[in-house]
Parts: C-alpha cells; structure tokens; sequence
C-alpha cells in the first residue's frame, strides 16, 4: 500500500501542476490568466506557430493561420484564415482556449471582435530578440509546458550570445542599408522592426529606420537620395534588385551590394530570425570588405 501511494504521487503532483491556473503578461503588456494550461490554441500568425512549436505546444495547437508552414507539421493543421480574410466561424466552432495573433495593424481590429467572442488572446509581437525568447517561455507557460520553453530560449541566447560576440567589431564600420520589403509600391521597415534590430547587430545601419510607420512606403527619389551602401531583400528572387542597376548614382548597384534573404527567417519574428541574422550579417561584412 505504501509503495503504491508513493508510486502515485508524483503522477498526482502533475496532474494538479496541470491544473493549476497559469498567467503571463503579452506583447501588449496585458495579463493573461488561464484557469488551467491551454489544451486548444490556435495561431493566427506563422511566426506565432513557430514559437508555439518552439515551444513545446505542438500537441495543444488545433489550427492554424494561412502560410503557417514551418515547422512541417504545422502544414497538417487546419487553416483558419488570416487577418485578414479570418473564418471566424470556423474558429469558434473549434472552442479554443487560447487564441494566439499578430498584434499589431488589422490584428488589433482582430483582437477585438475576437475578445467580443469571449476568446482569451496572446498579442504577439517581438521587437527584439529578447522578446523572442521571453516569448518562448511565455507561452510555454501558458501551454503548460514551461520546461521545453526555458530550454528553447537558453537555447535561443546562446546562439544570440555568439553572434552578438562575433559581430560586436562590426559597429566601428557600419554599412548603411536599404531593406526592401517590396518593390512596387516600394517597402521598406522602420527601426522598431525586429529587421532592423538585425541589422543594428550586424554592424548595419537602416537609412529609414527613423520613419514612423513600421512598414512605410518610400519614392525611389528618396532611396536614391540616401544612398545606401547595401540594398537587401527578403526573398530568394533577385529580379526586382536588379532593376536597381540602371541607376549609375546608387552606391550599392556600382558596388554589386544587392542580396537576398530568405524572407521567413527574417520577416517572421520567431526563432528562425537567428539563421537570418547570420545570413544578414555574412552580407552585410561582404559589402563592407568590399
């Protein structure tokens, strides 16, 4: 008998730790508070399903949002929508627990028809990496899954750490930096995107990163007028770059310092940005060997 009773405690310790009511603050500093771990969570944001799985959520993830493909078993799930285009019925109809999305832009219109449903919502929007690993743990907590949370954000500093280290020299020669997000109309990102913290961290600086608007629409007088050093994409088609060659003024077309990225790395503010970081940075040191 005492055996026994000792052999069940541990299972009904985890069984009332399961339990217990969880609380965390998101991205836009509201507490969140669940009875219980979240057994149903859907994300509305592909990098929001990349921290989710990061985090040790995979099992207590029943949907997903549009272009939610990383990791692989996140195309297996069912799509909700977007933002933008959002089943909402479909959402409902699911009974989660614990919604998860973009919070800022058309998301903030989301966040609150979703509230006016009674849904419990994690705005997730990282600015820098530290709010990429905070929120691994965040919503690891959330998913009951705290230790695979705090494993993937050690994890995450670690390797942060080491390119931090390697890069720290950079600074003392920074390269200006046109980051394109779109051709026509022509995009760009501020500084408060966690693109540009990338590119503070490899030594580069963004010549709009003083715009207001976190993803603002720029004229090419303007690009011309800044003449950046380096003009880089997040994407793997160069053909729009190219277009930048006709013009004999622009530093970065006279010097070949037209790159790509591949946009999810660094677009998407979950844990892949480190592999884009580490691209960024390999062309942002070439152009300025060159």
């Amino acid at each position: 008998m005492l055996i026994s009773s000792v052999c069940l405690l541990p299972a009904l310790l985890v069984s009332a730790g399961s339990l217990a009511a969880v609380s965390v603050k998101d991205d836009a500093q509201r507490t969140i508070t669940l009875d219980k771990p979240a057994q149903r969570i859907i994300s509305l944001a592909p990098h929001a399903t990349e921290l989710l799985f990061e985090a040790g959520a995979a099992k207590s993830i029943v949907a997903v949002s549009d272009y939610s493909d990383f990791p692989a078993a996140a195309k297996a799930l069912p799509s909700v929508g977007n933002v933008f285009a959002l089943d909402l019925e479909k959402l409902l109809a699911l009974k989660p627990d614990l919604v998860v999305v973009w919070g800022t832009g058309s998301g903030k219109l989301l966040v609150n028809k979703l509230r006016d449903n009674h849904i419990t919502v994690f705005e997730s929007e990282p600015r820098d990496y530290e709010m990429v690993a905070t929120s691994l743990e965040r919503l690891a907590i959330l998913a009951g899954t705290p230790a695979a949370g705090k494993a993937a954000a050690d994890k995450f500093r670690s390797r942060l750490s080491l390119l931090q280290q390697q890069y720290q020299s950079a600074r003392d020669k920074p390269v200006s930096v046109f980051y394109q997000v779109n051709r026509k109309p022509l995009m760009t990102l501020n500084d408060t995107h966690m693109v540009s913290a990338a590119i503070r961290l490899c030594g580069g600086k963004n010549v709009f990163g003083a715009l207001k608007e976190i993803s603002p629409t720029v004229s090419v007088e303007a690009l011309l007028a800044a003449n950046p050093d380096a003009i880089i994409t997040g994407g793997s088609n160069t053909d729009s770059l190219n277009e930048w060659r006709q013009f004999s003024v622009l530093t970065a077309a006279k010097k070949n310092h037209l790159y790509a990225v591949n946009g999810d790395w660094l677009n998407r503010a979950g844990p892949r940005i480190l592999d884009g970081t580490e691209a960024l940075c390999k062309h942002i040191a070439a152009a300025r060997e060159k």
